[in-house]
């Protein structure tokens, strides 16, 4: 029976969860299969990471996305039609050459992605397996620990406070299921202790509760105070994970941590986060430093790596390069995996091949544009990559995910592997 392969793409415009255009992939194959994917967007990015492709001008703001759903719709489409679709590494390649720039600037990140998002899917259903089955290609594979937002901050949140995110890790949970169904009581209690301070203001980009703080410590004594008020142990049953994004508010080599009315030079800077992690229950911390400063990142890695998990967002863009170098010079223990940070599947995957090779652990993640499109999810079991880190428990965008999660738990049957903490 021949290989199934590529008819026709079609690109096509739809909407994020800011309201902004995106692209969507869809592609046909020759015995009638099909598949889709929609590419996210971030708001914090990384000066490395793809670059999407937008319009400019007056339209939409300027996030446009005419040109890069041509690109989908021509040369794109041509150069991939009649290619087999199982050969994932071969049509990246292709991608990657068409573009034929460094960071998919000619073709647009959130055009490649899409296309090598739906390429999976067109895969799968080819074969009729379920998308985590078909990327797992016979691997172990494992329900994640969810990594879930209480309370949004920095570019998700209008800088109200300096840190990016506060999150929950459920790691005294025994299942995915288990675990959201904790996470929905911290969501739910956090919300109540910032109501009953009248001081709930609604929910920030990503679905956290929007933050209305006094310093970055108080976000930290509020989230203790919401896991307590579930009747959870803090540090047994959730742990605290935060996102710094530091490259936000780094200037001139000095950290400026505007909600605390102090600036303070890259040591300063890791020791307040230090003295953080002795305080609270924190077993993960995300870009503490800025994306350039390599050596403050070595420095808490060596002061910390030991004891919480420290990954490399901004820092790593999701590069099987930067990770193998940021390890040979022992900055990071793990890597956030943003497939359209990379491009393509192919370069997400090499990426999280080169964490696991350096003993790391790895986080898939969404972005904070997101949409109702679940690839992640699928790739974080089929990958078996222990994390999943999408935003927080409200809003569709974010709760399609978690959803499609217990799905998955489900179709695995009461047995479901799941990635408790100190397994990653």
């Amino acid at each position: 029976m021949p290989e199934p392969c590529i008819a026709r793409i079609i690109g096509r415009r739809v909407w994020d969860s800011r309201g902004r255009p995106t692209v969507e992939a869809e592609i046909f194959l020759d015995n009638g299969a099909s598949g889709r994917a929609i590419a996210p967007a971030g708001a914090s990015t990384g000066t490395h990471e793809a670059v999407e492709l937008r319009d400019g001008g007056d339209a939409f703001g300027g996030f446009g996305v005419d040109r890069a759903i041509a690109n989908v719709n021509g040369e794109i489409a041509a150069a991939l039609r009649s290619m087999p679709i199982t050969d994932q590494t071969g049509i990246d390649r292709r991608l990657i050459d068409l573009d034929g720039t460094p960071n998919k600037a000619r073709l647009g990140g959130n055009a490649t992605i899409a296309v090598s998002m739906a390429t999976l899917h067109a895969a799968a259903a080819a074969t009729g397996e379920p998308l985590w089955q078909a990327v797992a290609e016979g691997g172990e594979v494992t329900l994640p620990m969810p990594m879930i937002q209480i309370f949004g901050g920095g570019a998700h949140a209008g800088r109200r406070v300096d840190i990016q995110d506060f999150l929950i890790m459920p790691i005294g949970a025994a299942s995915f299921d288990e675990a959201l169904a904790m996470t929905a009581r911290v969501y739910r209690m956090a919300g109540e202790t910032m109501a009953d301070r009248g001081l709930l203001r609604g929910v920030a980009d990503e679905g956290g509760w929007w933050p209305e703080f006094a310093s970055n410590a108080e976000a930290l004594d509020t989230l203790v105070e919401a896991i307590e008020r579930a009747a959870l142990a803090p540090g047994e049953d959730i742990g605290i994970a935060i996102d710094v994004a530091a490259s936000q508010f780094h200037s001139g080599g000095r950290y400026r941590l505007a909600a605390d009315g102090v600036e303070l030079e890259t040591e300063a800077l890791i020791e307040l986060l230090a003295g953080w992690c002795r305080r609270y229950p924190i077993a993960s911390v995300e870009d503490p430093v800025a994306e350039d400063d390599d050596r403050g990142m070595v420095s808490f890695t060596a002061k910390l790596g030991d004891r919480i998990q420290i990954i490399g967002d901004d820092y790593l863009v999701t590069s099987a390069q930067r990770v193998a170098a940021a390890a040979s010079r022992g900055a990071c223990n793990a890597v956030l995996l943003k497939p359209n940070q990379a491009g393509t599947i192919t370069e997400t995957r090499a990426a999280l091949a080169a964490a696991r090779a350096a003993g790391w652990r790895t986080v898939v993640s969404a972005r904070s544009g997101e949409t109702e499109d679940v690839t992640i999810v699928h790739l974080a079991v089929g990958w078996n990559a222990g994390q999943l880190k999408v935003g927080s428990f409200a809003r569709s965008e974010r709760m399609a995910k978690w959803n499609e999660g217990l799905r998955i738990e489900a179709a695995l049957g009461p047995a479901a592997p799941f990635a408790r903490w100190g397994r990653g």
